[in-house]
């Protein structure tokens, strides 16, 4: 197999800008790497042996450090949880728990040393994990039940305010604010993009209790993320409840099929459209949806409607920052929502009911072979992203 031939592959046909930006962030690291190479991480896997009999559940698809994040639900209350299921699918739960231990491995590379305290804190979340799975039941975390890191962040989310917000994205002239177009948050449309966006908008409107609501502002393309940069993505300033400090941000998002199907000998339902997975497996799997989030489409393309919120923001793991009893902390959380996440979603469209998420999470020979799997698939990631390092410098993924 040869890696670099599949990630150009799979990134063909996007823009060419955005796919640029996407190519430097993977130059980065191995953990940023891993993130912008979903899809060759999971064609990897008929390489690694993983535990047998996983029980099926609707999987994030695309769990790793950096989807965990805070976010607004439609009650308009803060919540921390896996936040992006754009790679959901059907799958073996194992497939989500690979994926998240070798996010750890290749994170710490070079900041812990020791292969003992690597297993010590794959193993915190794996325990973490398990334990909840049994405990067979659905919880969620708000800021009054976080801990440590995770509560830190939520407690200084809540002082930032939509106005603080608008003015890190926007500039105001006069009475009418614009995007700020910095080439990190938002590149310039073409005019046929913002006409089309700008046409999309006024029929959606239309359709909404508040039409005036979405009245269009501006128009840029997005750029937020990795592994879906290059894809089509639009930030939208929109009237909101007023200009210019009522104005709202609106993420538009381009949905794609999942990057597991190829690997994935699972028959998976059908739905109405890419975006429509997205927002379904989304809803059904966090404990309260995201604010405004919806399934769209424009022309023939579904894409993803969401709200942009002050509230949103991830915690990085930075080692060097964290001591270990913090890490441990934190991905005992992240072990909880994980299941948590599984037993929502359980007993779905083919996923496994309840009572054998609980069985399997009671078992614990599988462990063992889960964190072997994690450390073959982290040795594998390294090598593929030394190999893309050694293309990329010799200019082999040069968009422009």
């Amino acid at each position: 197999m040869d890696p670099i031939r599949q990630i150009i592959s799979f990134n063909s046909g996007r823009d060419p800008e955005r796919l640029a930006l996407k190519y430097d962030k993977m130059r980065a690291s191995a953990f940023a790497f891993l993130r912008g190479s979903c899809d060759l991480f999971y064609s990897r896997l008929a390489l690694t042996s993983l535990p047998k009999n996983s029980p099926l559940v609707w999987v994030c698809g695309d769990l790793h450090l950096e989807n965990f994040g805070s976010y607004k639900g439609d009650n308009r209350q803060v919540y921390f949880d896996v936040n992006d299921f754009d790679e959901s699918a059907l799958a073996p739960a194992s497939w989500d728990l690979v994926r998240l231990l070798t996010s750890i491995c290749v994170s710490t590379d070079g900041i812990i040393t020791k292969a003992d305290d690597v297993e010590h804190i794959c193993t915190s979340f794996l325990d973490a994990y398990c334990s909840a799975l049994a405990g067979g039941k659905a919880y969620w975390i708000e800021r009054e039940t976080a801990q440590g890191q995770v509560r830190a962040l939520l407690d200084r989310l809540r002082d930032q305010t939509r106005v603080d917000f608008l003015k890190s994205r926007t500039r105001v002239s006069g009475k009418r604010r614009k995007l700020i177009v910095d080439g990190k948050k938002a590149l310039a449309t073409s005019p046929i993009q913002r006409k089309q966006v700008v046409k999309f908008m006024a029929s959606f409107a239309k359709r909404q209790s508040d039409p005036d609501f979405y009245k269009v502002l501006d128009v840029g393309r997005r750029v937020a993320g990795t592994g879906s940069l290059g894809l089509d993505r639009f930030v939208i300033l929109v009237k909101g409840k007023g200009s210019p400090g009522g104005n709202y941000l609106l993420d538009l998002k381009l949905s794609t099929p999942s990057s597991l199907l190829p690997y994935l000998k699972v028959k998976q339902p059908v739905w109405q459209s890419q975006a429509q997975r997205t927002i379904a497996l989304q809803h059904r799997s966090q404990a309260v949806p995201m604010a405004l989030s919806q399934a769209v489409l424009m022309g023939e393309k579904a894409y993803v409607l969401r709200e942009l919120q002050p509230s949103e923001d991830q915690i990085t793991i930075s080692p060097k920052e964290q001591s270990m009893a913090e890490l441990k902390q934190l991905l005992k959380s992240m072990g909880k929502i994980v299941a948590w996440m599984h037993l929502r979603s359980s007993g779905r469209q083919g996923s496994a009911i309840a009572d054998a998420l609980i069985a399997w999470g009671q078992k614990e020979k599988w462990r063992g072979k889960m964190l072997v799997s994690a450390f073959a698939c982290a040795a594998q990631v390294r090598a593929d992203s030394e190999a893309f390092n050694a293309a990329y410098d010799g200019g082999l993924f040069d968009t422009q």
